[in-house]
């Protein structure tokens, strides 16, 4: 490793978190040279579309093409809340959240099951001990209004991320309905039987782009729920970098599920060659395992999303793979 590199940047990111002892400072050095000016020359023009419209809710060409971009950070939480309409149904009832914290007792084993998780959730964050109570109200708020979910693990990672882009637990709550019952329903029930679904369209969506990764994956025998049950319930929390996960996330509030597929594939895509590889399903198992602490390519996160934007995907595709599914499943 480059002792300049290193001495550049804090072994602690903007978030909060630790960069572990492999950390490519190299790489992230590389990308950051270019990355900061792009981020100033993004805050200028949304300074001047913020000023121009403040609505959002009606997403044009234009507001896409600047959310596919990236919004920057401060104006991330009320952006979200916006484009998402999770702020529009907040006014509609605007005292949800605080009645739900209101119905003690809550469920216990709901309840035991949370604060379980809270410890696990995002160790490597210097600030989330201080969060761990704001991060349960969300969750145990959203399990007593969901009763179809409850609490699921994957949820402790969206709402604990929602948690550290808002710092605000009722915008995280209403984030996190939008996302649970409109970007992913029953992903998170106890059948999880839209996710079992989309995993096996994912499948095919790799056979139909890239057929000769799926021969090779299904050769060395991972399966692809192993793979990618992870990326998908969390929606790329605790998966990839921070900041590419919420550049994925501002795409997925503003044009919905159908950008997990393209960050999916995106995953496929991109590391083609080292799947390929691969000769063992360790190998492979440990390929995914370790994209988020050394890889170049996702720390790349406009890039990376550009590689999601450079495939061809329609929804047409996707809901009639869908319907397929559903008619055949696994």
């Amino acid at each position: 490793m480059d002792a300049t590199a290193s001495s550049k940047f804090s072994d602690v990111d903007e978030y909060g978190f630790k960069r572990g002892d492999h950390f490519d400072y190299n790489n992230y050095s590389k990308f950051m040279d270019g990355y900061l000016k792009t981020l100033t020359r993004r805050r200028m023009k949304w300074e001047a579309i913020l000023q121009q419209n403040t609505d959002l809710t009606q997403v044009d060409a234009k507001l896409k093409r600047y959310i596919r971009k990236g919004i920057p950070g401060p104006y991330r939480p009320d952006v979200w809340m916006k484009i998402s309409g999770a702020a529009a149904a907040q006014r509609r009832s605007p005292d949800l959240f605080r009645k739900l914290l209101r119905t003690e007792p809550f469920d216990k084993e709901i309840s035991d099951s949370i604060s379980i998780d809270l410890p696990r959730t995002f160790p490597d964050n210097i600030h989330f001990d201080t969060k761990k109570q704001r991060l349960y109200n969300i969750l145990i708020a959203y399990a007593h209004h969901n009763r179809d979910v409850g609490y699921c693990q994957g949820l402790n990672y969206i709402a604990g991320l929602l948690l550290i882009v808002t710092d605000d637990e009722e915008k995280s709550f209403w984030l996190l309905k939008h996302i649970v019952e409109n970007i992913v329903p029953q992903y998170h029930s106890h059948n999880m039987a839209n996710l079992l679904r989309d995993l096996a369209v994912f499948r095919e969506l790799v056979i139909r782009r890239i057929p000769a990764v799926n021969r090779h994956v299904d050769n060395l025998g991972l399966p692809y729920p192993v793979i990618a049950s992870k990326w998908f319930i969390c929606i790329f929390a605790e998966v990839l970098p921070v900041e590419t996960v919420l550049r994925i996330w501002d795409c997925v509030f503003s044009e919905g599920y159908k950008i997990v597929f393209r960050a999916a594939l995106a995953m496929f895509v991109t590391h083609k060659n080292e799947i390929l590889a691969c000769d063992d399903i360790a190998a492979l198992a440990n390929l995914f395992r370790d994209i988020m602490i050394q890889d170049s390519i996702v720390t790349d996160c406009h890039g990376f999303v550009d590689a999601m934007f450079r495939m061809r995907l329609k929804r047409s595709e996707l809901e009639s793979l869908r319907k397929v599914a559903v008619l055949n499943p696994a």
